[in-house]
């Protein structure tokens, strides 16, 4: 993803027109104007919605200071005096020479947090802070004042007999974003709709829940797939948003996939990203990584790319009253560990939060959405499920599809007898699967699954072109007279 299409990524999910007339006009502006607009778009007016953010100190600040005079504070007394207005480049050229004995991403970090304390905070937010496991609230009073690079706000902090705690008060995702000590400053604005109650008010947040849907006929008559089968799908994906459809080829398992995100999603193709592993498929490709991008005056700059699971991770964060699906086929073929990086914890702990490689989790730790689901797709022929390592296979569920087992077992002969179609095609392949010993290289109906199939000519070249070429190579080298022992006309001879 191109850094322009992020930053148009970025001004549609804060509501800003972006459909194909508007993006036309939008690629006519500069990039730096365009990441400008979405710092402008996080600008909250006077009337809009009110924000959360948590704010941290060192050592015990916050009892001996901030609760008995009603403040809170942010910066480093080694900077510059920074004033309200100044533009996000402004404070980071600010930062980078007054604090330049720190990392480039510590200083970025710092830059962001001093721009969100100085212009995104208005009062009437509500703050957070806390010390160790203990947590307080309040809600912020004035605008910011500076003291040099120190930047100060008035808060009025709630009364409580005794603070909160963080593991029996705060929900387990809030937990989870603020798990990094390190992080100055963390926008928590989604999760105002649960720390209103414990100011005592009313919320009428939206819930950051995605019930999947249940299967429905509609789904089971669609797939020719019994209706119980599919609705067990959907309950280990609400036990756990991984699922893996594995068995040999030609068994329908991208196709079930794609049709069941479809479902899953309310049939909003938006939500679903289809993703396909190979062995040279990378972190960089699937979450982040540096592009290289020629400049019109010909400067090759590294740019930070979004992958596919970053962009839909996002898309489900900003819209978690949906369910996002991601469809990973071929899961095996890539090398897992590798491609996933630090997210495999992710996948067991959709509470907790990691920090990424590239540390554009700003601070605050990177979560998965719970509306996020996965499904993956593994062809046994290709490499056997047990060569999968274990850490893959505790965090995924597994269900198999095979021609010889239910609920593919006579999904051929039903689509024929939908079709009306006739049932030939059903018994030869019955026949030809009876034939072959390695179960993980029996085939699978969906390479008969067209019309062309119920014609002479039609099956005789998809046997010679798809099937037996399959079964050559499986049997390379060992003596087996392929098309003797699975041609057609020898098929057709067994019935006889």
């Amino acid at each position: 993803m191109e850094e322009r299409e992020q930053w148009l990524s970025l001004l549609e999910g804060d509501g800003i027109d972006v459909s194909q007339g508007r993006a036309e006009e939008l690629a006519r502006i500069p990039v730096r104007e365009l990441r400008q607009r979405v710092f402008d778009s996080e600008e909250p007016e006077e009337d809009a919605p009110q924000r959360a953010w948590l704010v941290r100190t060192t050592g015990r600040d916050v009892r001996d200071v901030w609760i008995p005079t009603g403040t809170c504070w942010l910066g480093d007394p080694q900077l510059r005096r920074l004033t309200a207005g100044m533009t996000p480049e402004q404070i980071k050229a600010a930062v980078d020479v007054d604090l330049s004995h720190l990392d480039a991403p510590q200083r970025g970090r710092i830059a962001a947090e001093l721009h969100a304390f100085l212009n995104r905070m208005r009062p009437g937010d509500i703050i957070v802070t806390n010390d160790r496991s203990d947590v307080y609230l309040g809600e912020i009073e004035s605008e910011a004042s500076s003291e040099g690079g120190l930047l100060r706000r008035r808060v009025r902090w709630h009364d409580f007999e005794h603070p909160l705690d963080f593991g029996r008060h705060l929900p387990d995702e809030l937990s989870a974003r603020v798990s990094n000590p390190d992080a100055g400053l963390i926008d928590l604005t989604d999760f105002v709709g649960d720390l209103l109650p414990l100011l005592g008010k009313s919320s009428q947040a939206r819930s950051r829940t995605a019930p999947l849907p249940d299967a429905t006929d509609e789904l089971a008559e669609r797939l020719l797939l019994p209706r119980e089968w599919l609705a067990e799908c959907v309950e280990l994906l609400k036990e756990r948003p991984q699922l893996i459809f594995y068995g040999p080829p030609g068994t329908g398992k991208t196709y079930l996939a794609q049709h069941l995100a479809e479902h899953l999603t309310g049939g909003r193709p938006q939500n679903v990203q289809l993703v396909q592993f190979h062995p040279a498929y990378s972190y960089e490709d699937f979450f982040e990584g540096y592009r290289p991008r020629k400049s019109e005056d010909g400067t090759v700059t590294f740019e930070l790319v979004w992958g596919p699971l970053r962009r839909l991770a996002e898309a489900a964060r900003a819209r978690p009253d949906e369910p996002h699906v991601l469809i990973i086929d071929e899961i095996n073929r890539g090398n897992l560990a590798k491609i996933f990086g630090e997210l495999y914890f992710l996948l067991e702990y959709r509470d907790r939060g990691v920090n990424l490689l590239y540390g554009t989790d700003e601070g605050k730790t990177f979560t998965l959405p719970r509306n996020l689901v996965v499904l993956g797709t593994m062809n046994t022929a290709d490499r056997s499920i047990a060569l999968v390592d274990a850490a893959m296979r505790r965090r995924f569920a597994f269900m198999e599809l095979h021609p010889s087992e239910e609920p593919v077992r006579g999904l051929l002969a039903r689509w024929l007898h939908k079709k009306g179609l006739p049932e030939e095609p059903a018994e030869l392949l019955g026949r030809l699967n009876d034939r072959i010993p390695d179960r993980d290289f029996k085939i699978g109906p969906s390479y008969l699954m067209t019309r062309a199939a119920a014609t002479e000519e039609g099956l005789k070249r998809i046997w010679r072109t798809q099937i037996l070429p399959l079964l050559e190579e499986h049997h390379y080298g060992d003596g087996t007279d392929v098309r003797g022992r699975y041609g057609l006309d020898a098929l057709r001879g067994a019935r006889e």
